[in-house]
């Protein structure tokens, strides 16, 4: 399927910033600034295995598209949600922000969006099939 795949991040814009708004501590952040985080994708049909390999954690995520599922976000909390497909996109309300997915070529790119008291920011991840 489309996803399926590993991927190596090779650029984010935003990271300190949009880390801090959700609630990631700064000792959190320092560690992952300058690590290229793998992405492994694994879709079957609508089921997804979605895992993120971080500085001394590994965060996987399963759901299905249109289907509610447990979900944890960035800052490790766990939640219940429905992750949508639109246009190619994959599409989740995490509580504190919004995160689209989608492939260009063989790029994997996500859009990460956090909105209160200090305005809109997004952080954005660019990572390469490798």
């Amino acid at each position: 399927m489309a996803f399926t795949g590993k991927y190596e991040m090779e650029s984010q814009e935003n990271y300190d910033e949009f880390l801090k708004r959700i609630g990631v501590p700064d000792d959190v952040i320092e560690k992952g600034r300058n690590f290229k985080t793998v992405t492994e994708v694994v879709q079957n049909g609508n089921e997804f295995t979605w895992s993120q390999v971080y500085p001394n954690k590994t965060m996987t995520n399963k759901f299905v598209i249109d289907q509610e599922s447990e979900i944890e976000t960035m800052s490790g909390t766990r939640f219940k949600a429905t992750v949508s497909m639109d246009g190619g996109k994959i599409c989740v309300n995490f509580p504190n922000y919004q995160q689209t997915v989608q492939l260009s070529g063989d790029k994997l790119i996500e859009c990460s969006t956090v909105t209160g008291a200090k305005g809109t920011l997004t952080m954005k991840r660019t990572s390469k099939r490798i």
